[in-house]
Order: C-alpha cells, then structure tokens, then sequence
C-alpha cells in the first residue's frame, strides 16, 4: 500500500486538485480541514470524481487538519499565506517524527486584498523558510507545487504535462 497523504487545506483548490490526482492514481488520501464536515464533504466529492478515473480502490478520507496530520506519511500544506503560520502551529504537535511535510504555500499580495503579481515579504525569507521554522526539527520540508494549475489538476482527463520543482530538506 502507498503513503497515506494528508492535504491540510484539502478544501481549496489546489488541495483538492492534489487529491483527485493521488487519488485516481491509488494513494490513500486524507483531506485536513478546520471543520470536520467540510474536510468529509470534500472527501465525497473527491471520490465521486475520482472513480471513474480509477484503476483500483479509492481510499479518500476526511479529518480535522490536526487528525489528518497525525494519520499520514507524508503531509501536505495547500493554505492561503495568511493561514500557514497558524495552520502549521495547530499540527505541528500531531506531526510524527520524520512525517514529510511538503508546503505549496506562496506568499502572493492576492491573499491579502493586493494584486496577484506581487509577493509578500516573509521576514523568515519565504514561506518555505517560514515553514521551517514552526515545523519540529525531526520533520523533513520541502517547498513544492507552487507551479501547478488548480485548474489543471482538477481535469482528470487532461495529461499533465509539467514540471515540479521541489526545494527543501
């Protein structure tokens, strides 16, 4: 069996694009939300697209972001800026040691009401830096995602034909 995959911020857009694709290729899904009846309606719709895309069993499952946390392998961080530094202090006790915590965070000026184009200035340096900061030293983080399209994701017929950079630990 794969990794279970925690999406914290499985919710929004980019979070449940992540999910769909994990999910057709067979790895075991968990999607993190503040409220528990969101993060299992999202899993739901997850699920509903997903099995026709699917070649075996789809393992979607939804949880308080801190319960996704504790459950999975590998973490995922798909939070607008303004919530990661809360978010990642709220999960950082469920972490188990070693648990891979990879942050899509981007600190755009949109979050905040400015214009898309811009970034924010994060004193740490970037919200990767940010992220490690607030992460326990015994988890890996890497910086990744923040070139895919949401939009890209969520259409399961569509190849994608992308790279990922990945940067971190």
């Amino acid at each position: 069996m794969s990794e279970r995959i925690a999406i914290i911020g499985g919710t929004g857009d980019l979070g449940l694009g992540l999910a769909l694709r994990w999910a057709a290729a067979g790895v075991p899904i968990i999607i993190g939300s503040r409220d528990a009846a969101r993060a299992a309606q999202a899993a739901d719709e997850v699920r509903e697209k997903v099995k026709p895309h699917a070649s075996g069993e789809v393992s979607v499952e939804g949880k308080v972001n801190a319960e996704a946390a504790f459950a999975a392998d590998i973490v995922v961080i798909t939070v607008p800026f303004p919530a990661q530094g809360a978010t990642l202090r709220d999960i950082k006790a469920s972490l188990r040691e070693k648990t891979l915590v990879v942050d899509a965070t981007v600190p755009l000026a949109a979050t905040v009401g400015g214009k898309p184009t811009r970034v924010l200035g994060v004193p740490q340096g970037s919200a990767a830096e940010q992220a490690r900061e607030i992460v326990p030293a015994a988890n890996p983080v890497v910086a990744a995602f923040h070139n895919v399209s949401a939009g890209a994701l969520a259409d399961l017929p569509h190849h994608l034909d992308c790279d990922v950079l990945v940067c971190g630990d």
